[in-house]
């Protein structure tokens, strides 16, 4: 049965249409996009020839990416701090809540980056949590042309009750952080 609720997500409460286990992208839909810098440039061309279609969306990116987003679609942008400064990580912690229904993330899989940890775990939340990611122009294109863009889209959020609720018991004892 479909109501809307208040939902949880890591402590964070939104309201959102939904049933047991989906939650509702709405028509409108809630994108971040992010870019490495050697590949800001194929995303500015591909947000530029979108640009029509990304308007019609909640935009949010990281700090330069959306500085260069808003110039380039001429539509507002929510900007995060710089990826290697914590912004890939707000839009993790965006992701987690419940307020991100797609990701672009044009990275560059040929250059190391310094914050490469982060890089991982922002990729490892969207797919934790069930978005839809495109890494590339290719999967980009796809996405965008998918009719799901501007339909409203039943998610399945995965059951993470078992891992939440689960009690640990002695999972640590002989080291004498723990007592029984």
């Amino acid at each position: 049965m479909t109501s809307s609720t208040l939902h949880t997500l890591n402590q964070t409460t939104y309201s959102a249409d939904t049933d047991e286990g989906h939650l509702y992208a709405p028509r409108k839909k809630r994108i971040a996009l992010i870019a490495h810098d050697n590949k800001k440039r194929d995303l500015m061309e591909w947000a530029a020839f979108n640009k029509v279609l990304l308007a019609q969306h909640d935009l949010y990116a990281t700090g330069t990416t959306g500085k260069m987003l808003a110039e380039v679609i001429a539509a507002p942008v929510v900007c995060f701090r710089s990826g290697p400064l914590g912004g890939d990580q707000q839009i993790g912690s965006k992701i987690a809540e419940g307020g991100i229904d797609l990701m672009i993330f044009f990275w560059d899989p040929l250059e190391p980056q310094p914050h490469d940890p982060d890089v991982r775990a922002l990729l490892r939340v969207a797919v934790v949590w069930n978005i839809p990611v495109a890494c590339n122009r290719a999967s980009a294109d796809f996405i965008i042309s998918s009719p799901l863009m501007t339909a409203r889209y039943d998610r399945t959020v995965p059951d993470y009750d078992y891992h939440t609720e689960r009690v640990i018991e002695n999972a640590d004892a002989s080291n004498g952080l723990l007592s029984e």
